[in-house]
């Protein structure tokens, strides 16, 4: 089947424009993970309008692209400047800039990237062989299989994408109630309109995402002062040799793929905690694990392989099963479904060839990540210096422009504005936004799903329990919801037996 898949994606992906589109992504991909908060979503969302005039492999191989350079470029200010571009990079940051520090910038950032480069095509493995695999067995699935996993894909992602679990819950309540406005689907009356025009259709998804995250940002940015300080970064420059240094140490890099891979799978779980868990068992399999925080190279290759492996893997259970991984790929898939086509088996069984251009494209992003990354590092350094005066009017210029984009519509510019300091009054609090995003997401398939088997059942719960998948999958709902009622000192007990159980035996070879 994917051989076939592959074949009529090359002639989608393999075009000079699809190419080009794919190493562009890469290159923005980098530099907006390079900026202190900004990273992949941002970089997504922003470019989705761009993307949406775009022919489909295109337009995915330049969104792909941007989260797989931008989930690696946090990396380079959190080794050189003690800042993580992005929260994924937050774990490299503990031997990274040690490194640093001692002065060997150039095989921390060599390292960095290539780790990243080498995790991300590990994961590329396991989507290309994974995704496929489950959407054979979604095909079996009708709507009450589809509202179990949903509903699966809504508990999940909102318990694990904070700290506090009611935090997260409301917030991805919210999602629900904003995927209720307008058109009710089935007997087309109209929810939440207040007998205004413009809420017939509902909110934009774009005019959301970029409201809550990009403008938030912006708005937290401006706030938080220091607009004109200009960091202070020294020259690097990286080689080619990084990628032996990052070979020699490949029970680890591999380890810590897989790691990220199984993390990325699980929705919402997200690079941050593979980062983090895998970091933890490269320590305790090191023969020195005293060194770690010091500037070891193995804590650089753990952190970076894995979170760029949880991109491979995120986007397993976004293309096959329409949940997706994270709010990186919740905004891919929305993108994807702009586009005309909907996650699941069906794109598998009817555009096997887009899906194998996206498999190309993923693949390929990671191969530029290596190239561009490694050859363009002192231009990725140089970004570092860029003053927030000049970059936030450019970031808020391109959310206006991108959104009004889509739909040519001023309302759709208040409605980002209105998300947009909704999103900044909830990250003030402490709420996750991307349960928000999840929730709008998934809301309408969870909905109609559920509406769906209910007619086809004469209103009858038994559907649900009658037949075998879906009943296993709710099984599983019910104990995450008992998961969800643990106390938290008991959870920590159980993650941290959970990380022991992954230790593997120690690495052979000579001192880290």
């Amino acid at each position: 089947m994917m051989t076939g898949a592959f074949i009529a994606g090359a002639g989608l992906f393999f075009t000079p424009m699809t190419v080009l589109m794919t190493a562009l992504g890469c290159l923005l991909g980098i530099v907006i993970g390079v900026l202190p908060g900004l990273g992949p979503l941002m970089g997504i969302i922003l470019l989705t309008p761009l993307a949406f005039h775009l022919p489909p492999v295109e337009a995915m191989g330049l969104l792909i692209a941007v989260y797989v350079g931008g989930s690696c470029g946090g990396a380079i200010s959190a080794i050189l400047v003690r800042i993580p571009g992005t929260p994924l990079a937050a774990a490299t940051l503990l031997d990274g800039h040690p490194m640093h520090l001692k002065g060997k910038s150039r095989e921390a950032v060599g390292l960095a990237i290539s780790a990243s480069a080498m995790g991300g095509l590990i994961g590329g493995l396991f989507l290309v062989f994974l995704a496929p695999l489950l959407a054979a067995v979604a095909l079996r699935f009708g709507p009450p299989e589809y509202f179990a996993l949903t509903l699966l894909g809504l508990i999940s992602i909102a318990v694990v994408s904070g700290e506090e679990t009611t935090k997260g819950l409301m917030a991805g309540l919210m999602g629900l109630l904003v995927a209720t406005v307008g058109a009710d689907p089935f007997s087309s009356t109209y929810r939440f309109t207040f007998g205004y025009n413009p809420l017939l259709g509902g909110f934009n998804i774009v005019a959301i995402v970029v409201g809550l995250f990009a403008l938030s940002e912006m708005f937290i940015q401006i706030t938080s002062g220091h607009l004109t300080e200009k960091p202070q970064v020294p020259w690097v420059k990286t080689s080619f040799d990084s990628i032996g240094a990052a070979l020699s140490r490949w029970v680890n890099l591999l380890r810590s793929s897989l790691i990220g891979t199984f993390f990325g799978i699980l929705p919402g779980a997200g690079g941050v905690i593979s980062a983090f868990t895998s970091y933890a068992v490269a320590r305790a399999n090191s023969k020195h694990p005293e060194l770690f925080g010091t500037g070891v190279e193995d804590g650089v290759i753990a952190s970076e392989a894995a979170n760029n492996a949880c991109c491979g893997g995120a986007m397993i259970p976004t293309l096959a099963l329409a949940i997706p991984g994270d709010a990186s790929t919740a905004v891919l898939m929305g993108a994807l479904i702009l586009l005309g086509f909907f996650p699941g088996p069906d794109l598998f069984s009817k555009h096997a060839d887009v899906v194998g251009g996206i498999f190309l494209a993923y693949i390929a992003a990671n191969v530029f990540l290596l190239v561009l990354g490694i050859l363009l590092t002192p231009f990725f350094v140089s970004v570092i210096k860029i003053r927030k005066s000049y970059l936030i009017p450019i970031v808020l210029l391109l959310s206006c422009i991108g959104t009004y984009a889509i739909q040519g519509s001023a309302f759709d510019l208040w409605v980002m504005l209105g998300f947009g300091v909704v999103g900044y009054i909830l990250r003030r609090f402490d709420y996750p936004l991307a349960p928000i995003v999840i929730g709008a997401v998934l809301g309408p398939i969870c909905e109609s799903s559920l509406r769906r088997s209910l007619i086809l059942s004469g209103n009858n719960v038994d559907i649900f329990f009658n037949r075998p998948i879906s009943a296993a999958i709710l099984i599983i709902d019910i104990a995450l919801i008992l998961w969800i009622a643990l106390p938290r000192g008991l959870k920590s007990t159980i993650r941290g037996r959970a990380i022991g159980l992954m230790k593997l035996a120690p690495e052979k070879g000579g001192p880290d």
